[in-house]
């Protein structure tokens, strides 16, 4: 197949440093061409992943409409150039709508990483007709976008790279939690400070600190008063390999969010480390973390702390076993062919 992949402008794929999904179109790529499939890019100027095809945004952002305009005719461009089986775009649901009156008529996939806008999904339906599909990271979010924009949607998971990251058989008893997430109140660090105090357990906090919005004053006043106290300890933003060593010598990640969380790509990554998940059952945790068999999905910090006490319980070679079985490249870029099979062949 020929398979044409947007990015986000923002980017490069891969990307230097934060870029999740960035990181997830890369291997895509990589996984695709390994396989003998033509692969083009559109994505940021900078990027370096070995396309047979690329071409750069020429606008750099994907909220500005003048950007957009210029994205949406370079997509087109980039089309007739490259000529695809079928397009599957990771970008902007509105920079397919000059393709709509395309004379050439090929399947394409919209993946969403985020809760889409049901009526932008609606009209783009509408436009493009049964050729547009939709895709998402999750089921849940999935599950949304069908109620809110109607279409066919398919869950497709992100993945990680388990080979960079070590597997840890066992911890010693006084191992200490870590949270790992960026500092706001949705991921709920609060929550895992409140389950290690009543615990009794050492908490490793590393993330972003988040200083706008909803998280202004959320260090201030929710995480620095507990710092060098009871074994609680903030030790800052993490590169791979030192994630690799925060999650393989934990004794469980704790990371109780408060809201929809769409996929978690750190939760996969914790348990490729064998390190057990305890977090609240919403978004697509449960998707990810079995409760009972991966870790545990509380409801509140009491129920944290009976999680803490359960950790024995939790066989960590399974944790590892469940994402070399789901979340790796190879595994959703078969799901994700079968999708374009699909499509084509409809």
């Amino acid at each position: 197949m020929r398979i044409l992949l947007t990015a986000d402008a923002e980017l490069p794929v891969p990307p230097l440093l934060y870029g999740g999904i960035e990181r997830v179109i890369a291997s895509l790529v990589d996984e695709f061409r390994s396989r003998g499939h033509e692969v083009g890019l559109i994505a940021h100027r900078d990027s370096t992943v070995a396309a047979d095809f690329f071409h750069a945004w020429p606008g750099l952002t994907s909220t500005s409409r003048g950007d957009s305009f210029r994205n949406a005719i370079a997509l087109q461009q980039a089309v007739a150039k490259f000529k695809p089986d079928l397009l599957h775009s990771f970008s902007r649901l509105l920079w397919l709508l000059p393709l709509a009156a395309s004379a050439r008529r090929f399947p394409m996939v919209m993946s969403y990483q985020r809760e889409p806008t049901g009526r932008t999904v609606e009209l783009s339906r509408r436009l493009h007709g049964k050729r547009l599909q939709f895709s998402a990271c999750s089921e849940q979010l999935g599950e949304k976008g069908r109620q809110r924009g109607g279409g066919t949607w398919t869950a497709i998971p992100n993945f990680i790279d388990p080979e960079r990251l070590d597997f840890v058989a066992s911890v010693p008893d006084d191992a200490p939690l870590v949270f790992l997430s960026r500092l706001e109140p949705i991921k709920g660090c609060h929550n895992a400070i409140a389950i290690a105090k009543a615990s009794g357990r050492r908490l490793l906090i590393a993330g972003n600190r988040v200083e706008s919005g909803s998280a202004e004053g959320y260090w201030d006043r929710e995480i620095a008063p507990h710092l060098g106290k009871d074994g609680i300890e903030y030790v800052g933003t993490v590169d791979d390999a030192q994630k690799n060593e925060l999650l393989g010598k934990a004794a469980a990640m704790v990371v109780p969010i408060e809201w929809d969380e769409p996929f978690g790509i750190v939760f996969a990554e914790a348990l490729a480390c064998g390190t057990p998940v305890i977090s609240t059952p919403r978004g697509a945790v449960p998707e990810i973390v079995e409760h009972g068999v991966h870790g545990f999905h509380i409801a509140n910090s009491e129920e944290g702390v009976a999680a803490v006490q359960r950790l024995g319980e939790i066989d960590r070679l399974k944790c590892r076993q469940h994402v070399d079985a789901h979340f790796t490249a190879a595994k959703v870029a078969d799901r994700y062919l079968q999708l374009y099979r699909d499509s084509i062949d409809s």
